[in-house]
């Protein structure tokens, strides 16, 4: 096999395409969370169906993920890739000029099915076509280029909307995304190891259930699920209570509270430092902690302990994620990539659960409401990682002894 080599110009150009790729992903995913309060003034409907936008597009996202994931076991993987950016991108633009909810809501679920061509397939190219050794640095700039994305989708559409429309913004995010999209295109080398397979059916359905019978590997799918889910309920409504009184921030001030995001980078390279040193049960717990000291402290009316809050429970819930979303593939003995597909798809379906759930919370008991699901959704994932740790340790006995 011909690998890609680290410090080669093709390893650069690699490198260099899975970044605008993870760029162009998440700056269309995400977008739409800080127009939440404009669509819910302009099409006058309530904050849960406001954030539909978003829901829908994770939630078709999930599922569709399982199926292209597959397919591109048989159709290939750069096509697919390239396919997926350019339509999603002009799908994006499309959204822009959306007459009614309706009909952006369609569009959001078109795109929603698009975006799984490149998340699912990114790491599977990155495992065939890089040297294992230099795996890692490729991988981190994919999902380095994810972080930013996300972040950028959300100030750069939050400031423009503020000043020219919720219209011209999203319409930004996707000639942005096109001009990511023909570097991608042109940047990536066509796949030199993959060998196309065919389509077993019966033989991925099994391998499914199979996972799910590892009654730790259920535990953190779920931790996905609900670590997910609060943090898209908390930053879908933040934005509700920043707006209103006694803060009466404007558009664009809210929308710069999501370069809180950035703490993300941080949050993961320093929980891989100390898992090595204390372990991933010990490290998983401290940022499950974080996550709910944080949540609480958003409840506090100074504005600074609430950003504080959102800063202490953003570390905590990239630190909880990268450790179950890791022990995931270390757990799973065989098809670790469907093990991975599960968790993603749990992951991403927790955003919509947890997205339009706390509006629900929100109409009802306005943001106290929210925090309590959050509350609550983190006490389950305490229980989970209590759990998922005594297997662990009854795992380890059962090795020693044999």
């Amino acid at each position: 096999m011909r690998y890609i080599q680290k410090g080669t110009p093709l390893f650069r150009k690699t490198s260099f395409a899975f970044f605008a790729a993870g760029f162009n992903t998440f700056a269309i995913l995400y977008c739409v969370q800080p127009l939440l309060p404009k669509f819910t003034k302009e099409f006058n409907i309530n904050p849960t169906t406001a954030s539909l936008s978003l829901s829908i597009t994770t939630i078709v996202l999930a599922i569709s993920m399982l199926i292209i994931g597959s397919l591109s076991e048989v159709w290939g993987r750069k096509s697919i890739m390239v396919i997926s950016m350019l339509a999603t991108s002009v799908f994006c633009i499309l959204t822009a000029f959306s007459p009614n909810f309706h009909f952006l809501l369609a569009l959001r679920t078109i795109e929603g099915i698009l975006l799984a061509g490149l998340p699912s397939i990114a790491m599977a190219y990155l495992g065939e076509e890089i040297e294992p050794k230099s795996l890692g640095t490729a991988m981190g700039l994919y999902i380095c280029g994810n972080s930013i994305g996300a972040v950028f989708g959300r100030v750069f559409s939050g400031v423009l909307s503020d000043y020219f429309g919720w219209h011209i913004a999203i319409g930004g995010i996707g000639i942005i995304s096109l001009a990511a999209t023909l570097i991608f295109w042109n940047s990536l080398p066509p796949s030199q190891n993959f060998k196309a397979r065919q389509l077993e059916i019966g033989k991925l359905g099994k391998s499914l259930i199979d996972h799910l019978k590892d009654p730790a590997l259920v535990c953190l799918f779920v931790m996905g699920f609900l670590l997910l889910g609060t943090n898209v309920a908390l930053f879908n409504y933040i934005a509700y209570v920043l707006l209103g009184k006694p803060y009466s921030l404007s558009q664009t001030y809210v929308s710069w509270i999501f370069l809180i995001m950035i703490i993300g980078m941080f949050s993961s390279v320093g929980t891989g430092k100390l898992i090595e040193r204390h372990g991933k049960q010990k490290i998983l717990f401290i940022n499950l902690l974080m996550a709910l000291i944080g949540v609480c402290l958003t409840i506090n009316s100074s504005l600074f302990i609430k950003i504080l809050g959102l800063g202490l429970f953003t570390y905590g819930f990239f630190g909880g994620h990268s450790i179950a979303s890791s022990w995931v593939g270390q757990r799973a003995t065989q098809n670790k990539a469907q093990a991975s597909s599960l968790y993603l798809f749990l992951y991403y379906t927790g955003s919509s659960v947890g997205g339009t759930l706390g509006g629900v919370f929100w109409s009802i008991f306005g943001w106290g409401g929210v925090i309590s699901m959050n509350v609550g959704f983190l006490i389950i994932g305490f229980i989970l990682w209590a759990l998922v740790s005594k297997i662990a340790q009854h795992s380890k006995k059962f090795t020693k002894v044999a």
